[in-house]
């Protein structure tokens, strides 16, 4: 887990932002295909979920510490 907090952190606001967009497509996807036929492994609804918050949480950081800063 540490691993993607690293990965997270070397990125751009503008990358972030992009990854935010393409993980939300993705967790709808996934959401929309379980509603009409279980999905195999429902715990790639929560992986994504989880990859959505933590993109979520490096932007804020950025922000505070933008704020502080100034």
């Amino acid at each position: 887990m540490k691993k993607k907090g690293t990965e997270l952190k070397d990125l751009t606001v503008q990358e972030l932002q992009d990854k935010l967009q393409e993980e939300r497509g993705a967790l709808t996807k996934l959401r929309f295909n379980h509603t009409v036929s279980p999905i195999e492994s429902p715990v790639m609804l929560r992986t994504k979920r989880k990859e959505v918050a933590r993109i979520l949480t490096e932007l804020r950081q950025r922000e505070l510490a933008n704020t502080k800063t100034k």
